[in-house]
Formats: structure tokens, sequence, C-alpha cells
């Protein structure tokens, strides 16, 4: 059995890959923010493994917070779990068609970069574990 069929080294190397392509999508965004008629891209997040998703599924989950009603009077509650969230659309769109915002993709970036060190760090750390369960240093 090697390093990759456990399930949570799977799920943090994709986590890695990932975060390396939305680098370069947000670096492309970057380089492209002068070009006319060009939009901003970004990834979809990757999908968890099945044995993943299925241990923070269900009962494990903590539960939807909701807006207590005492009286009859008061306002219920649009949307789920109590909270409305709002589409993005395009912020600024200059007379050329271009629609990328510099200080958005900068802020994309930089949070990218903490969550690949943090996904990074727990990988290591894993590995780490692996070696000492294994009487190895």
């Amino acid at each position: 059995m090697g390093i990759g069929d456990l399930s949570l080294m799977d799920a943090l190397k994709t986590r890695m890959q990932w975060h390396q392509a939305r680098q370069q999508v947000i670096a492309e965004n970057v380089a492209n923010a002068d070009t006319p008629r060009y939009r901003a891209k970004d990834l979809a997040q990757p999908q968890l493994p099945a044995a993943v998703a299925a241990a923070t599924s269900g009962a494990m989950r903590t539960p939807a917070v909701r807006l207590a009603v005492t009286e009859p009077g008061h306002m219920t509650a649009s949307g789920k779990n109590g909270f409305q969230t709002k589409g993005k659309g395009d912020f600024e769109v200059l007379p050329s068609g271009n629609a990328v915002d510099l200080e958005e993709q900068m802020t994309k970036s930089a949070e990218n970069q903490l969550d690949y060190q943090t996904v990074a760090s727990l990988y290591q750390q894993s590995l780490s574990l692996l070696r000492t369960a294994l009487g190895k240093k």
C-alpha cells in the first residue's frame, strides 16, 4: 500500500495541486488586466474523496443556525441557514470590456498562498506521523 492510497494524503495532495493550478489562473488574470474584453477566471474547488465526504456529512455536521421566533410578529429568515447570499458580478468593467479587478486578484493570490502553505504543512506533518508510526525518523 502506497502513500497515495491513503484518502487523507490523497486529499491533501489533490488540494495542493488545485492551489498550484489556481495560482496559475490568478496570474493569468493579472497578466491580462489590460486585455480588451477579458474576464477574470477562477477554479472550482475539488471534490472531497468519498470517504472524507461521508465522514463530514449527516449527524457529524454542526446544526444550522436558526433565528428564534418568539413572537408572532417577528420576521422569518429567508434563505438557507437564515442568511442570504448575493451573487457576485463584475465589479469594474472598463470601456474596453476588461473586467479584471487587480485588488481582488491580489487578495485571492495572497489567500491562495496561505491556504497552500497550510495544506503543505498538514501534508508534511502527516508524513512525519506516518514515519513515527513506522519507527523511522
